[in-house]
């Protein structure tokens, strides 16, 4: 499906044609470039697109089937971009990822959208009040949607980082990690840092050589040397939301760990506190056994006082062995 298309000069927009397979020969005419916007294109469609743009099959491919790893590859007529957009629903601890391809050549640039994470028409809105980026060509539609993407991301870290502290405080109350459903939630939460990790974890090599930082020090094919400093401003922000990650991956990690340490320390105490009960339980036993046996000459049988002596005992040797288990602890 075809979400938008126009042509673009001196960073202002006129409205492509009916037909778009005269939209990149008007673009050129005029010496600027066309923007297609699609949302999940059919095959049909989108052969339509790559027979007039001359896309790669393979790119082609990559871009109706989705579920890619964040990339950028570099072919004959067109650079490909692939970014994965997310989202994060506090109230059921998920994160979400979306895809945007990016067919960039010398006169067009052809963005297409999979899932609801990427609202790219927010991105084009932003680009057409900016004339002077938007006049830069089609570099600037890479530009302007990887750094809304990354942009979201580091909302997206911040998001998790609150609801993590919330979890840790709960773990560490008193009563909340002990609650039966406290593990699976950390493991959950685990879960979606990962999900998150997978985008924002591979896209650091190909912003990095869109940079021209370390040692990707060539340029890119169809991106203006001049667009660096833009590019360099999205990848230091690519990186504090890497680190961010990575900081909340090991901080879930010391937390489900200092779980299972306070579960196991619990049933310690569960342990010792029926060890004390059952050695309390063992004297009465033990003393009601030996007095309850029939023996003719048993000591102080005959005895009137004999059963209320061995109560008294058996009180004792309780408040006894009560008093030195709480001293320790056990009780």
């Amino acid at each position: 499906m075809i979400v938008d298309c126009a042509i673009y000069r001196e960073g202002h927009r006129s409205e492509g044609p009916r037909d778009f397979s005269d939209a990149l020969d008007e673009a050129r005419a005029a010496g600027g470039f066309v923007w297609i916007g699609l949302h999940e294109p059919t095959a049909g469609e989108f052969d339509l697109v790559a027979q007039e743009f001359g896309l790669h099959p393979l790119a082609v491919e990559d871009a109706l089937k989705a579920h890619q790893r964040p990339k950028l590859e570099v072919y004959d007529d067109s650079l490909f971009v692939v970014l994965k957009p997310v989202e994060y629903e506090p109230r059921s601890d998920t994160v979400s990822s979306g895809e945007v391809m990016i067919f960039l050549g010398d006169s067009f640039a052809v963005t297409v959208r999979h899932g609801e994470g990427a609202p790219l028409a927010a991105v084009r809105q932003r680009l057409e009040r900016e004339p002077e980026l938007l006049g830069e060509g089609p570099t600037s539609v890479l530009y302007a949607v990887a750094d809304a993407v990354v942009d979201h991301y580091l909302d997206v870290a911040t998001e998790l980082g609150t609801d993590l502290e919330e979890l840790e405080a709960e773990v560490f109350t008193p009563d909340g990690g002990g609650s039966r459903h406290t593990a699976s939630r950390i493991y959950n939460f685990k879960r979606q840092i990962l999900e998150f990790r997978r985008a924002t974890g591979p896209l650091a090599p190909p912003m990095a050589r869109l940079a021209g930082v370390g040692s990707y020090g060539a340029g890119v094919p169809f991106v203006e040397d001049r667009a660096r400093p833009f590019f360099r401003d999205v990848h230091d922000h690519l990186t504090r939301v890497n680190e961010s990650v990575e900081g909340l991956d090991r901080l879930v990690s010391d937390i489900l760990s200092a779980h299972l340490a306070q579960m196991s320390v619990r049933q310690n105490d569960d342990m010792r506190k029926i060890s004390a009960w059952a050695a309390m339980a063992a004297i009465p036993t033990m003393l009601a056994g030996i007095y309850g046996m029939n023996f003719e000459h048993m000591p102080e049988l005959h005895w009137e006082w004999s059963y209320p002596v061995v109560i008294v005992a058996m009180v004792a040797l309780e408040v006894l062995l009560f008093r030195l288990f709480k001293r320790r602890g056990w009780m």
